[in-house]
């Protein structure tokens, strides 16, 4: 709220001297900041949906079946926590344009999904470890199949965790850029991480409006993570004994 021409004023004051909304008022009327905000929501909430749906049928098959590689399979995934997120540009990169991809939801949806499906595993697995298996046995026993166990025993039984996971996929899609820099140069597929550094120029940087909009693009994560904060708790702590 702080004018333009005294933003690097020293004064502490919750509400500055001549304080007003212009800022605001620019970046939403001036800027795509509403297209970005879309681009945003599309892939961050596309991005969530399929990290947990993929998570949670790969999860069981490590918690319930004992296959050839399957302990292995466990700690590649775990290996693959401790690769930096920059050595990963050039071969999603590479990827998305085989596919051809670049500037489109589907590529950027790829990309934040196999990043975050690796944790999204492990934490299922731990939390699926918790489940008698004797509840999916009776219901196999009354005549549904072993998806149907795992659709209405397993996961029903399985909320916070997936809530959890659902947490985890959406803060990381939400704040990424360094992907998005890469895989996006069309400015109508912008996300709100590209659209708000194009307010930061060489000369000149717009920081009324950057702030501006970096505080809006807070009030969707600080509504969405008040309102599950309760699954976040139980969701990473259950899922941490076995038995």
């Amino acid at each position: 709220m702080r004018p333009g021409d005294r933003l690097i004023s020293t004064d502490l004051s919750f509400i500055p001297p001549g304080a007003s909304l212009d800022a605001y008022r620019n970046v939403l009327g001036k800027t795509g900041f509403l297209s970005w905000l879309w681009n945003s929501l599309v892939i961050t909430c596309a991005t969530s949906l399929v990290g947990v749906s993929l998570a949670s049928t790969a999860a069981y098959a490590f918690s319930r079946f004992r296959f050839p590689g399957s302990k292995l399979g466990l700690l590649l995934l775990l290996g693959t926590q401790m690769i930096p997120a920059s050595m990963l540009l050039l071969p999603l990169f590479l990827m998305i344009v085989r596919l051809g991809l670049i500037n489109t939801y589907l590529g950027m949806i790829i990309a934040y999904s196999v990043s975050s499906l690796p944790f999204s595993i492990w934490l299922l697995k731990g939390y699926y470890d918790t489940i008698p298996r004797s509840l999916e046995e009776a219901a196999l026993v009354d005549g549904t199949t072993r998806f149907g166990a795992f659709y209405r025993i397993v996961l029903p039984l399985s909320t916070p965790a997936l809530a959890i996971a659902f947490l985890f996929n959406f803060t990381t899609a939400w704040n990424e850029y360094l992907v998005a820099r890469v895989v996006l140069s069309d400015s109508r597929m912008y996300t709100w991480t590209l659209g708000l550094f194009e307010l930061q120029g060489q000369y000149l940087t717009q920081w009324g409006m950057f702030a501006a909009g970096s505080l809006l693009v807070t009030i969707p994560v600080l509504c969405i993570f008040l309102y599950t904060s309760k699954w976040l708790v139980s969701g990473l702590t259950l899922g941490g004994v076995k038995g």
